[in-house]
């Protein structure tokens, strides 16, 4: 079976980004897929050292190889097209070639323009990442209330004839995320085990996160509200350090009032640099206590049952995870390894449960990771939604 894996690893060279999308890649290979990895988002390629988009490609490119040797893919068996037309990697021959024979193309986020040289797959599907930014395009559409941009993204989506969502909760009466006509497919992120063996350490001692604080240039409106990020969420439970002993940390980026986390007793850290690899970006993981952190403040208020790509690593590591619900807690074992928390109280308290008992909590986490994230589990899945199995 041959599949194209769509993503953003060069576009934005950050140790948890890759890992998200080149699991899809790693993954499907290690079904006994032919995969293609293409990245071609329209636009120009981000240098977090510079915190800007750069004209210049090939500092990226090196990154993105580097990457994909992490996950064992062919040196021929990638392609990056960037805005001037220029195709490093597997020229625009070999990229149609493949695209016009695969069995599946899969563009996660959206990430890839659909140019005519990339059809002809028997199942075109659209992987929504962000539950609630997409649909919230959908709904201004309809409504004829779209930006330019929003218009295009909307016909991009609507070239699709597969439609999957990490909003798990779709479709359930608590879930207020609008389908805007289309039958959405829930998934979830899948996770190679073997790339986050199990990984104990009885004297690790913070519980960690990464995140970004408020990137997104145009908020969501569904229904005349207009939601918000993880900065949101996190004012409501940013005095949670002075409640308990367990040292917390987050590796942050984006326009944080550090001065004002620190004043609470936050630990901060730079996430660019806890991701400027993949090697990194595990590592950093690998040497927490476990994970502690918010959702946006979008997946919290419209119920979408969105689970974190970030928590299901730190659970395959064997980290006990306790994160805020989006709904996620009707789809997923919580109270040993996984926990779910809506106010101050509840976080506390799963807090300091994840911290007892530890080498318990440890294995539960991997237990669920196991159990509900496995990449061949997973993908096997989509493929049967694709009927393609």
């Amino acid at each position: 079976m041959r599949v194209v894996v769509t993503g953003l690893v060069a576009t934005f060279p950050l140790g948890g980004v890759a890992w998200d999308y080149l699991a899809y890649v790693d993954g499907f290979r290690r079904l006994g897929c032919d995969v293609l990895y293409l990245e071609d988002t329209g636009q120009w390629l981000y240098d977090p050292t510079r915190e800007t988009f750069t004209g210049g490609a090939n500092g990226n490119i090196r990154w993105l190889v580097d990457a994909l040797r992490m996950v064992d893919m062919p040196a021929d068996r990638f392609a990056v097209r960037v805005p001037d037309g220029t195709f490093h990697g597997a020229d625009r021959k070999a990229v149609t070639t493949f695209c016009q024979s695969a069995d599946l193309f899969l563009n996660v986020s959206g990430s890839c323009w659909l140019r005519d040289e990339y059809r002809g797959a028997k199942r075109m599907a659209y992987l929504d990442t962000d539950p609630g930014y997409t649909q919230a395009k959908l709904l201004a559409q309809e409504r004829g209330q779209a930006t330019d941009d929003e218009s295009f993204s909307v016909a991009l989506i609507r070239q699709h004839d597969r439609f999957f969502t990490f909003a798990e909760n779709m479709g359930q009466p608590d879930c207020t995320v609008p389908d805007s006509g289309l039958s959405w497919i829930p998934t979830r992120q899948p996770v190679v085990l073997e790339r986050w063996p199990f990984s104990f350490d009885a004297d690790a001692s913070r519980f960690t996160t990464v995140m970004s604080w408020k990137t997104d240039v145009s908020l969501p409106i569904i229904d005349g509200v207009r939601h918000g990020g993880k900065n949101v969420e996190f004012s409501r439970f940013v005095d949670l350090p002075r409640r308990t002993r367990i040292p917390m940390e987050v590796a942050i980026s984006g326009a944080a009032p550090l001065d004002h986390l620190r004043a609470f007793g936050w630990q901060l850290v730079s996430a660019r640099e806890k991701s400027a690899t993949m090697h990194a970006y595990r590592a950093y993981l690998a040497q927490s206590r476990g994970e502690w952190s918010v959702s946006k403040n979008v997946y919290v208020a419209l119920r979408s049952g969105w689970f974190s790509c970030r928590s299901a690593v730190y659970l395959a590591l064997g980290k006990p995870v306790v994160v805020q619900d989006t709904g996620w807690s009707q789809y997923y074992p919580t109270g040993a390894g996984l926990f779910a928390f809506d106010t101050p109280d509840e976080a506390l308290l799963a807090l300091e449960t994840a911290n007892d008992d530890y080498r318990r909590q440890c294995e539960a986490a991997r237990s669920v990771a196991e159990s509900a994230f496995a990449a061949d589990k997973v993908l096997q899945r989509l493929l049967a939604d694709c009927d393609l199995t």
